[in-house]
């Protein structure tokens, strides 16, 4: 068993920049990732992905993203940032370790791992808002004469030439795979929409929308919504007569009550009007080689990605402990811990409107100065 003044679980974004903050301010973190590299999650995304939000506002305390990055960064390049980052600022990490569980101890708390345990007075939890994959459980998918992939799992247009595929799921990921399919020759490409998404441009008159975002997120929650839906029909316009109606609820609302986060369009509206992605209804059942949409459409296909969300995954870990919601995010996040769990923080399970990476750095520093205040800086062995 050994024993450490601050226990980061996670080796991606949210972790190393509370690890790094950490550091800064004169406490060395043990960073602690199951799987045998950091940012694990980001090397299994698709090819083609980009950060949506601007370089200049992702980067983790104490180095940023370098500028040959470009302005949009690559997964790839996100992925060697944060291997610069861990060795740049000397971070203490440990891969290969998955903790199964955390329980409270004496001196704070235990964390339970096959080797041997650690014991730590600090924990911070950051294992990541998508962590686990999850399909619904449509009737007859088993079945399914076809494949059937999460987005997880979807790497690139390749395997997917001539062939026609269904991407359920209009969020981020959702509607960047329809892309990535039309431009790597995929036969016909249809998404499926049960609820018509709020679209934003990456850019309006070359300002990222991130800072609007950043801008706008103090005003009150109607005025936000209502901000939104006229600057979507205003930047983009009508979708109708493609089959994608105008969305009824404002960003805010979307992000606060349904957890769905605004797409970035990166393609996706130009191949609707092109033809290129054909929009169909919301998916009921499966049979043979038919999917059944709402309405009793058919739709036969070669394939289908299913670009249906992820869940945090957080309850074998931390569910007996009372500190998550009923869906399964945490009461609290940053540097707020809850007044029975103290020296117990979450980073990285909000979603807000300037940008995941930009808060994750900001709740880094605020998790940082709180855990000083009341650090032992020697702990006995």
């Amino acid at each position: 068993m050994s024993r450490e003044e601050v226990v980061v679980i996670g080796g991606g974004p949210g972790g190393l920049a509370v690890a790094g903050a950490l550091k800064r301010s004169g406490v060395d973190a043990l960073v602690v990732e199951q799987e045998s590299a950091l940012g694990a999650s980001w090397r299994r995304h698709y090819d083609r992905l980009h950060l949506h939000t601007a370089r200049w506002l992702s980067g983790l305390p104490g180095f940023g993203i370098p500028r040959s990055y470009g302005r949009w960064v690559s997964r790839e390049d996100f992925v060697a940032y944060l291997e610069e980052y861990a060795k740049r600022l000397r971070l203490n990490v440990r891969t290969g370790t998955a903790i199964e569980r955390i329980e409270e101890d004496p001196d704070g708390w235990r964390l339970r791992i096959a080797a041997g345990d650690i014991v730590a007075r600090t924990v911070v939890v950051a294992t990541g808002y998508n962590r686990v994959p999850e399909v619904p459980d449509w009737p007859g998918w088993e079945k399914f004469e076809g494949s059937v992939v999460h987005a997880a799992d979807y790497r690139n247009g390749t395997p997917y030439r001539g062939r026609s595929v269904l991407v359920v799921g209009s969020g981020n990921s959702g509607t960047e795979i329809a892309v990535d399919l039309v431009e790597s020759g995929a036969g016909r490409v249809y998404i499926s929409v049960r609820t018509p998404p709020n679209i934003q441009r990456r850019a309006v008159l070359g300002l990222p929308t991130q800072v609007i975002g950043v801008l706008v997120s103090r005003l009150p929650g109607p005025v936000i919504d209502r901000l939104s839906l006229v600057l979507q029909a205003r930047a983009i316009g009508s979708l109708e007569k493609f089959g994608l109606p105008a969305p009824t609820w404002g960003v805010y609302s979307r992000v606060t009550q349904d957890e769905q986060i605004p797409v970035i369009d990166v393609g996706f509206l130009d191949a609707i009007r092109r033809g290129e992605v054909a929009v169909v209804p919301g998916v009921e059942r499966f049979e043979g080689t038919d999917v059944v949409l709402e309405g009793d459409r058919r739709l036969t296909v070669d394939d289908v990605v299913a670009a249906t969300g992820y869940r945090r995954g957080l309850e074998r870990l931390v569910g007996h402990l009372g500190v998550l919601r009923p869906n399964g995010r945490p009461f609290v996040n940053g540097a707020d811990t809850l007044p029975e769990r103290p020296r117990l923080h979450f980073i990285g399970f909000t979603n807000p409107l300037g940008g995941n990476l930009r808060e994750m750095a900001i709740d880094a520093r605020r998790i940082a100065v709180r855990v000083r205040a009341t650090a032992r800086l020697a702990m006995p062995g």
